[in-house]
């Protein structure tokens, strides 16, 4: 039989497209622009109800391991698009008040997404590749940055039939019963469940040493074993501290180019290439967790940050600032992409396949938590020193501090092979 590894991968990334495309792109950038016309609220509140999402898609995670690990990976895909359909039908059809928003936008669809996307879609590619694992994850979980570019054309939809947003939500609730059908018929649990072996390598080359054996472990950890090695909080460390730039970048990249007098026009289309640099960025940063060093490879990714965020500063209107300001929305992207695909696959090298739903269930929640608010700090910025200069020099800050981390992260070893190489060690 085929290997069903890149099959399931394809499965993944239109389950990312529709999951967190849709309702994340589709739902936040564009339906909620039209919905405030009619459900009248504050910038504030529209804003709140962005972050409580992203806390959300955190603040569920843990449960997520929890269901992956009791009722498999088919059925948690499954109960995502459930929550999503749920809430996206309850905007479209009721919601009339900011608090509705708030709770079925902010609560409701922020746990679909987690449920949906995530951690479900790195546990499936943990458990069917090691070889190959990086390249895997980046392309798993990279459609949605597809969907970001598509998303205008709902846009469109909307405009042509009156600005009627409610119908924008159902065609979300549409998509996601469609992604809800493409996990129930072709999400495999592993690779065990269809007779197959991981990468589809045969058992007897498994164990012949390979490049691999240098940057995954064999050794099975367990969630409490790898929570007391020093190098998991790191890269949780690093993991926060490459969000946060770029949820601040998102936040208020559009308000500072129209604030020194670019187009809004212009604005949007430098957006725009954010969404293209995070496509390159988890490619990328994938496909060379296959062939170096861990850290290496995420140090690479974080260090593409000190340009952005230089190009960030310098972007000003007229000569060449223009593309300036394109060439710092795309590597700022690519910064957070390329660390993004870094975390989940470290993760996954460093503990194995039986450890990671939990230990990146509970490391989605910390990044969650302590990024979310970064719109909310470079705001502060801006108040405090009427520039966004002092925010983008943050980000570089934040960028030099996951490099620290990450290299004093490095690969931890079994407890028992530790104590093993002492003895050997006082006996020479």
């Amino acid at each position: 039989m085929k290997f069903y590894g890149w099959n399931l991968v394809a499965v993944l990334f239109c389950l990312d497209f529709i999951n967190m495309g849709f309702p994340y792109y589709g739902g936040s950038v564009i339906i909620n622009d039209f919905m405030i016309h009619d459900i009248h609220m504050s910038a504030s509140t529209r804003g709140l109800g962005f972050t409580l999402l992203n806390i959300f898609v955190g603040v569920a995670a843990v449960v997520v391991a929890m269901s992956i690990l009791k009722i498999g990976l088919r059925a948690t895909f499954v109960l995502g698009s459930a929550i999503i359909c749920a809430g996206s039908l309850y905007m479209g059809l009721v919601a009339k008040t900011p608090i509705e928003y708030l709770i079925m936008f902010g609560v409701v669809i922020g746990t679909g997404i987690s449920f949906a996307t995530l951690v479900p879609a790195f546990t499936a590619v943990a458990r069917w590749f090691r070889k190959y694992r990086g390249r895997a994850m980046g392309v798993a979980v990279s459609a949605s940055g597809f969907a970001g570019l598509a998303a205008p054309l709902l846009g469109k939809v909307i405009r042509s039939h009156g600005n009627n947003w409610r119908m924008g939500w159902l065609i979300v609730a549409g998509a996601v019963v469609v992604a809800g059908l493409l996990a129930f018929l072709f999400v495999k649990e592993s690779p065990e469940s269809m007779g197959q072996t991981v990468d589809g390598i045969p058992p007897e080359q498994q164990v012949q040493a390979s490049r691999t054996d240098a940057l995954a472990t064999k050794h099975p950890w367990t969630a409490s074993q790898a929570y007391r090695t020093p190098a998991y909080w790191l890269i949780a460390l690093a993991g926060i501290v490459s969000t946060f730039p770029f949820f601040l970048f998102v936040a208020h990249w559009t308000r500072r180019l129209i604030g020194v007098g670019f187009k809004a026009s212009d604005a949007e289309l430098a957006l725009g290439f954010l969404t293209v640099g995070t496509l390159l960025g988890r490619w990328l940063g994938g496909l060379l967790m296959d062939y170096m060093n861990a850290r290496v490879a995420f140090v690479l990714g974080l260090a593409v940050y000190f340009v952005g965020s230089y190009l960030a500063i310098a972007a000003m209107p007229g000569g060449n600032g223009l593309w300036m300001a394109y060439v710092a929305a795309l590597l700022n992207g690519a910064a957070y992409g390329w660390a993004f695909t870094c975390v989940g696959t470290m993760v996954a090298h460093y503990y194995g396949p039986a450890a990671f739903p939990k230990l990146y269930g509970t490391m989605t929640l910390l990044v969650s938590l302590l990024a979310s608010p970064a719109g909310l700090v470079g705001g502060w910025i801006f108040d405090a020193y009427k520039s966004y200069t002092p925010a983008f020099e943050l980000n570089a800050l934040l960028a030099a501090v996951g490099i620290v981390a990450i290299m004093f992260a490095g690969m931890p070893k079994p407890g028992a092979a530790v104590g093993a190489e002492a003895v050997q060690a006082a006996a020479r």
